[in-house]
């Protein structure tokens, strides 16, 4: 519903309320703007002032009567007591041409975790495609954020937007960095639906047998072990854990997760916690739909002890799982190994795989000579 109220529509969707910005959100403004949060992935002035946020009101107010101008609104929820707040900002800025726009948005911390803003994102991409900000109605709104803004990620993501990639070096540092940073970009188009599109996956936390399956931490890097050991064609190089890798390695199984085309756990002692390798779900085909490829790789001093094999009971038992009950509700299990792997073999047929299929000269082996490779299925 719109309604116009001064310089700016007032939107509403009965719980979330886009209205113009007063000098009377000032003071929440500030606390805003000083939150660690937007201080690190916006360019929000340092040291931000009453002053300040009187006069960005003003400008923001002003710009409703510019043709071309930013249209801003202030974001207003009523919180747990009733009293309605300001919750943020949310606003249009020009695009490439009049029927294209780019949002930005930011949120109070006391408004943060309840799907205000996407509630906001909303009424701003329906008011855009029915009226538009500039005298016609937009066609697409585009969507940025720094690489690593998951808040902002996931917040596109429900709206439905599409996540079309990474454009490095395309922000400033907020810090005032001499290396530009990395940004996300997607864009929604009118007539799309803006509710998500993809599911966006989560690790499970589950333990059996000592082994428990978690999220990947930061800190894991410690437990990385060197892995000399390995023939190089049982593993893909760049799927291998490695200290010196691991932080680009984490943060792209973060991604895939948030794109659906993957479970990712960290396996770890369920006494100390210590990390001991890693088992995936994933699918190499867009996101996992009835179908997924189980995958695990182990530090050295893991090995041997059936630790493979109980982490993957837990995936295959997540995988299989129906989607109601919390699962992914998959209809069949894949996976492909090297034909020399035994230990890798011997994991799956312990899990119920059984071989479908053998390709002949398919790993470069270190000699020189080609390795078969071997295609497993389980089904329910």
């Amino acid at each position: 519903m719109s309604t116009e109220t001064g310089p700016a529509p007032t939107l509403t969707d009965g719980i979330v309320t886009l209205r113009a910005h007063t000098p009377q959100d000032a003071d929440a403004i500030v606390t805003q703007s000083l939150d660690p949060d937007s201080q690190r992935w916006t360019t929000v002035p340092r040291g931000y002032t009453r002053d300040d946020a009187l006069s960005w009101i003003e400008r923001n107010l002003a710009a409703w009567g510019e043709p071309g101008g930013v249209r801003s609104w202030a974001i207003e929820w009523v919180d747990a007591t009733g009293r309605p707040r300001f919750a943020g900002t949310i606003d249009l800025r020009p695009g490439a041409t009049v029927t294209v726009g780019e949002l930005g948005f930011g949120l109070h911390p006391d408004a943060r975790g309840q799907g205000i803003m996407a509630r906001a994102v909303r009424l701003v991409c329906r008011h855009s495609f029915d009226t538009g900000g500039w005298g016609q109605p937009l066609s697409r709104v585009h969507w940025r954020a720094i690489v690593g803004n998951w808040g902002s990620r996931r917040t596109a993501w429900a709206c439905g937007f599409t996540i079309h990639g990474t454009i490095p070096e395309s922000h400033p540092d907020p810090d005032g960095g001499p290396t530009a940073l990395d940004t996300w970009t997607g864009s929604i188009a009118a007539g799309d639906p803006l509710r998500a599109s993809t599911p966006w996956y989560a690790a499970p936390v589950t333990e059996a047998d000592g082994i428990r399956l978690r999220p990947w931490r930061a800190s894991d890097i410690d437990a990385i072990e060197p892995r000399d050991d390995d023939p190089s064609h049982w593993m893909p190089g760049r799927s291998v854990l490695r200290r010196e890798t691991f932080v680009a390695w984490r943060h792209q199984r973060e991604e895939r997760m948030a794109e659906g085309t993957a479970v990712e756990w960290c396996v770890a002692d369920a006494e100390t916690d210590r990390a001991l390798g890693g088992v995936v779900l994933f699918s190499r085909q867009g996101p996992i739909d009835d179908v997924a490829e189980l995958g695990y790789q182990l530090f050295p001093s893991a090995r041997g002890r059936g630790v493979a094999t109980t982490a993957a009971r837990l995936a295959i038992a997540h995988a299989l799982q129906p989607a109601v009950e919390g699962g992914l509700g998959l209809r069949r299990l894949v996976a492909e190994t090297a034909a020399d792997n035994a230990g890798s073999n011997a994991v799956l047929r312990a899990n119920g795989f059984t071989e479908f299929g053998r390709e002949h000269a398919v790993d470069r082996l270190a000699d020189g000579s080609w390795g078969d490779g071997l295609h497993w299925e389980l089904l329910p």
